[in-house]
């Protein structure tokens, strides 16, 4: 049997973070010894190496918990679904290095960039951040087919449309953040929203359907993932681009 301590010093995880995994249930103690203090034996060991490699690729602890409670759980299949999605994030990551060593030479006067170059490492880092956050939803949803050529389609973006993007992006936050209170979807306010969400979005589309785009308005309501990126600017803005996006969405 391992302390509380003594799992936190080979483990790297603080004791603290050991305590809050144990309050909601996530990592339980094996047993407590008669003073009163945590135990934990092999398996809550192998269970914690799980518990780090999902929050390694960014799962949210809540979803964690799920998991491991699924009664269908394959340890091994999970940890080989492990090592293919690190081996992605390693690819982008040194893809990203290697835009950034370009860039350090190119500021000290060692060679120059591209503009294209420049951006290449900043489109892969939004798709990577993309994929960890809501990646198996997304390819759960729509198929793998169609975010692999939604991810190419990003990756062939000049810098003038990825700019134009993020501009898009920017806008539509400041519209909802104004329109949300009054929550009229009848508004031109919600019309310029769904027009805006619109254009967004079909900068990494391969096409555009309504069907889809309301699709995708339900998952930011029903992922708290989704719904936390709007509703973190004001409350109730997922739902309202959702009722929004079905009104106009044409």
């Amino acid at each position: 049997m391992l302390t509380i301590k003594q799992l936190a010093d080979i483990s790297g995880v603080t004791t603290r973070t050991l305590r809050h995994y144990d309050e909601i249930g996530l990592l339980k103690p094996a047993e407590l010894s008669d003073a009163g203090y945590r135990l934990y034996s092999e398996k809550e060991v192998d269970q914690l190496q799980q518990i780090l490699f999902f929050r390694e690729l960014e799962f949210p602890l809540q979803v964690i918990l799920t998991l491991l409670k699924e009664q269908k759980f394959d340890e091994l299949l999970v940890f080989e679904n492990h090592r293919k999605l690190l081996l992605k994030k390693q690819k982008r990551l040194t893809e990203i290095l290697e835009t950034l060593e370009k860039t350090i030479e190119a500021k000290r006067g060692g060679s120059t960039m591209t503009n294209e170059e420049k951006f290449t490492g900043l489109k892969t880092r939004l798709i990577a951040e993309n994929e960890e956050r809501y990646g198996a939803e997304v390819r759960e949803n729509y198929g793998d087919a169609v975010v692999d050529a939604s991810n190419a389609k990003m990756m062939g973006l000049s810098e003038e449309d990825f700019q134009q993007m993020k501009h898009i992006e920017l806008e539509l936050l400041e519209i909802l953040k104004h329109a949300t209170p009054a929550n009229d979807v009848e508004s031109k306010e919600a019309k310029q929203l769904v027009d805006l969400h619109k254009a967004w979005i079909s900068y990494t589309w391969p096409q555009y359907s309504a069907d889809a785009h309301k699709g995708l308005a339900e998952m930011y309501v029903a992922d708290e993932r989704f719904s936390h990126y709007y509703n973190q600017h004001v409350p109730g803005a997922a739902e309202y681009l959702r009722n929004s996006i079905h009104r106009w969405a044409k």
